[in-house]
């Protein structure tokens, strides 16, 4: 695949966890990828790795996406380095610093939430949108933005309401943006991961491994990172055009309803 003809993407929190899964996954099937963190691109071994290994196929941005001027960064950086953006993964997202019961709710940890989980998916999947308006159709799309929730969109956490508010929101989003955007062959989905192995997840690994045990899920192990960007990958090369505004649940049939 030469430069010319290979696709290019932008992934928000793609440094570690999901992200990092993610990233490697469209460097396998033959992606540019631009990577954005918070923090300065040696922060993160493994990605740092990725970058050493990939010189030409793979970048990093420092950005946060709650920033306007970030935002702009990024849009600007991918640019440069792809020429058209061909796909957005929004993945970037924030937990609670402190799980607090829902009585007990913070306006600051709900601000934050808000600020990077809701408006900064809005407002990235804005940018690229009309940046993708003005490209043009490549094997019949102009693009695909794919948001990152989680279950918690629609399962209840009563301590983690703030989480669950931002994530349920990003649904929604999904499907505004799928509804104006289809006629213009610009591609939008959501993936609800259920419960993954990641930094997110460290702490609270002991109750996961125990409610696994419990047949919390019909899979009965944790989801991974590569699990998400396996599925990433699937809507991103284009062979589901007929499907837009689709919820993908990798959770291990956890969310299924049983008698």
């Amino acid at each position: 695949m030469t430069a010319q003809t290979r696709k290019t993407a932008i992934v928000t929190g793609a440094t570690r966890g999901i992200g990092f899964g993610i990233v490697e996954a469209l460097l396998q099937e033959g992606f540019s990828v631009t990577g954005v963190g918070t923090r300065a691109a040696d922060s993160y071994p493994e990605f740092s790795r990725q970058l050493a290994e990939n010189p030409d196929r793979l970048f990093f941005v420092r950005g946060d996406i709650s920033s306007s001027e970030d935002r702009a960064g990024i849009i600007r950086a991918a640019l440069e380095n792809h020429g058209r953006i061909d796909l957005l993964v929004n993945n970037a997202g924030v937990a609670p610093k402190v799980r607090a019961d829902l009585l007990e709710q913070t306006e600051e940890s709900m601000d934050r939430l808000y600020a990077i989980n809701t408006k900064g998916t809005f407002f990235m999947a804005q940018a690229a949108a009309n940046l993708m308006l003005e490209q043009k159709i490549i094997n019949g799309m102009r693009g695909t933005i794919i948001n990152i929730s989680s279950v918690s969109s629609t399962v209840v956490s009563v301590n983690r309401a703030d989480y669950c508010i931002s994530k349920a929101s990003i649904s929604m989003i999904t499907q505004l943006f799928a509804s104006r955007l289809a006629a213009d062959k610009i591609l939008v989905y959501e993936i609800q991961p259920g419960i993954i192995q990641s930094d997110m997840t460290k702490g609270v690994q002991a109750k996961y491994d125990q409610l696994f045990e419990q047949g919390i899920a019909l899979i009965p192990r944790w989801g991974t990172p590569e699990d998400i960007g396996h599925a990433v990958c699937v809507l991103a090369e284009g062979r589901l055009q007929y499907t837009t505004g689709q919820v993908i649940k990798l959770d291990g049939g956890m969310t299924i309803q049983q008698l």
